[in-house]
């Protein structure tokens, strides 16, 4: 059952809310708009606006959801941000345990962090883990991410903000590339997409190409479903095999 409107996952679950800006790619973020309009609305969740928050109410509600489902971990935040304690990463990390129907991918802009709390714990093999690369100087990232033990490795090229130039992508499963929507959004290259597809092919990893997002491949600015998905006239979004 999706229940998401992004486009690589099924489902989104929110143990944890909020987040510092971290590099980059965060200078628009969409979940910091999105969560100071909800504290705007008056929903709970969101009182602290974008102020990471441990959500502990729902920390078991993926064995609720009977149906296998893809889970987007902390869409609205990143489950391995400095002010999350590992004793709740702990936690976090036992839904994902009891739960081996479904497939959680973990995505952050703090691979350190990640690797740190993975060199005393086992990766459960319904993690996947990832981490987001949107210039060539968050490159070293990707060595972070490889050095972790888990068994499927995804990148987040989104918002791709630059050519990323030559990529290692050994040990990487698969890489998600997108432009940056909002009314704030820097335009993106078709030339830097296809340089990360070329490298992604001839290494045999899947690759997803998301969206334009507000500005077009011609570089005009429009709405992000009038800009579409078509990569050189093509719906490119691969799923690993796995």
């Amino acid at each position: 059952m999706k229940t998401t409107k992004i486009e690589w996952t099924d489902r989104t679950w929110n143990p944890v809310t909020g987040c510092t800006q971290k590099s980059e790619g965060c200078r628009n973020c969409y979940a910091k708009t999105m969560a100071l309009r909800l504290q705007g609305m008056g929903q709970a969740k969101y009182k602290d606006g974008f102020k990471v928050t441990l959500q502990e109410d729902v920390l078991t509600e993926p064995k609720g959801w009977r149906q296998a489902s893809m889970v987007f971990v902390c869409s609205m935040g990143d489950l391995f941000h400095e002010e999350v304690p590992f004793e709740y990463t702990d936690k976090v990390m036992n839904t994902i345990w009891e739960t081996p129907r479904h497939t959680y991918q973990l995505l952050t802009k703090r691979p350190e962090r990640m690797a740190e709390y993975f060199q005393n714990h086992y990766v459960p093999e319904n993690a996947w883990l990832g981490t987001t690369v949107e210039a060539a100087e968050y490159k070293h990232r990707i060595d972070v991410l490889r050095s972790i033990k888990g068994s499927f490795k995804f990148l987040s090229c989104e918002p791709l903000l630059g050519d990323l130039g030559e990529l290692d992508l050994t040990g990487i499963d698969w890489v998600i590339v997108g432009g940056e929507s909002g009314g704030k959004a820097r335009p993106m290259k078709e030339e830097w997409v296809l340089n990360i597809k070329k490298q992604a092919d001839a290494q045999e990893v899947a690759f997803f190409f998301k969206q334009w997002g507000t500005w077009g491949n011609d570089g005009v600015k429009r709405s992000k479903k009038a800009n579409g998905k078509l990569l050189q006239g093509k719906i490119c979004q691969e799923y690993p095999q796995k």
